[in-house]
Formats: structure tokens, C-alpha cells, sequence
């Protein structure tokens, strides 16, 4: 084969590659992942309860260790239901998934900091759950249908916490992070391979 040729149908390939990975969604989602990130938060919430009056302090540090939980579930179980159905971390869906999922994160955890320097700690929980469910709205533009959904309703979870004094949004958190984790990892776990 002539090497014009051969770099013809290798330019061509790699269009071809590109493209569908552009098509594509990022399907790498665990839903047993989600369900085991919404029983730890159910948790977490129950612990902290009696921490939102009496030391918002200890209340916040619980919850971090949480984020910190829930982050190294959910990074093994997607590992992991990656691994099992060869699909590549990094692909061009993934990719895009990721720079998506971890902008309003990134957002957070900078308003975090800057809200507890300034003491006002009762406003975490909406923060958290508007940018969480932001972060799952814009990087479900690139994965399964119903991550947007899920994404809308921890907006609406963080709309409601806006407005509601911190032990209120300490049961609005658990919730969120748990019930709706749970709901939505099952609906993922049975409709797109676990």
C-alpha cells in the first residue's frame, strides 16, 4: 500500500474515531455506586443532626468527611463498571463528562471555604445541593438520560435549603444525597448495567 494511501485511510479512521466519540455518551456510571453513596449519606445525616444547633463547626466537618467518602465510592464503582464493560475512562464523552462534572464541584469548593472563613455556615447545605445538582445537569449533557434529572432534583432540593434554618437542611442534605443517590442508582444499576 503507497504511503499517501495508507495516511489517507488512517486520517480517515482517526475522523471516524473522533466522531463517534463526539456521538457518544459517557455510560460509566455506577448505579450500585450511587445507591452505596446514598446509604452513607442517610448517615451522615443522622450523625449530624444534633451537631446543627449546638456546634455547626463539628456539623461541617462531618459532612466534609462525607464529600471525602463519597468521592472514593463513587471514583472505584465508576473504575470499576468502566473496567468491566472496556470502556475508556478518558474517552472523548468522558472527557467532556469530567471538565462538566467538576466545574460547579471545583465552584463549591471554593464557596465552601469562603463561607465558612465568613461564618455562615448555615448556607452550605444549599450551596452544596445547587452546585452538586449543577455539576450533574451540565455533565449529563454528555452521559445517560437520566443524570440530568437527577441533577434537577438536587436543585430543587438546594432551592428549597436556601430558605430553611440549618437543621432543616441538614434532613434536606440526607434527603438529597440519600434518598435521591439510592432512587437513581437503582434506576442506573437496573437500566444501565449496574
Amino acid at each position: 500500500m503507497p504511503d499517501a494511501l495508507r495516511d489517507y485511510a488512517v486520517d480517515n479512521l482517526r475522523y471516524i474515531r473522533d466522531a463517534m466519540e463526539r456521538a457518544s455518551a459517557f455510560t460509566s456510571i455506577p448505579g450500585w455506586g450511587g445507591f452505596a453513596i446514598g446509604l452513607s449519606a442517610l448517615a451522615t445525616a443522622a450523625i449530624a443532626e444534633p451537631m446543627t444547633v449546638w456546634n455547626p463547626r463539628r456539623w461541617l466537618s462531618v459532612w466534609l468527611i462525607e464529600a471525602a467518602v463519597a468521592a472514593v465510592i463513587g471514583a472505584v464503582s465508576m473504575w470499576q463498571k468502566a473496567r468491566r464493560s472496556g470502556a475508556r475512562f478518558m474517552s472523548g464523552a468522558g472527557r467532556r463528562f469530567f471538565v462538566s462534572y467538576f466545574a460547579p464541584l471545583i465552584a463549591g469548593a471554593i464557596l465552601t471555604v469562603t463561607i465558612v472563613r465568613s461564618g455562615a455556615v448555615d448556607v452550605l447545605p444549599a450551596v452544596w445541593l445547587l452546585l452538586y445538582g449543577a455539576a450533574f445537569v451540565s455533565s449529563g449533557a454528555f452521559s445517560i438520560r437520566v443524570i440530568p434529572v437527577m441533577g434537577v432534583g438536587f436543585m430543587l432540593f438546594g432551592a428549597v435549603a436556601a430558605f430553611v434554618p440549618l437543621a432543616v437542611a441538614n434532613l434536606l442534605l440526607g434527603a438529597a444525597f440519600g434518598v435521591l443517590h439510592i432512587i437513581f442508582g437503582l434506576i442506573i444499576a437496573r437500566n444501565y448495567g449496574g
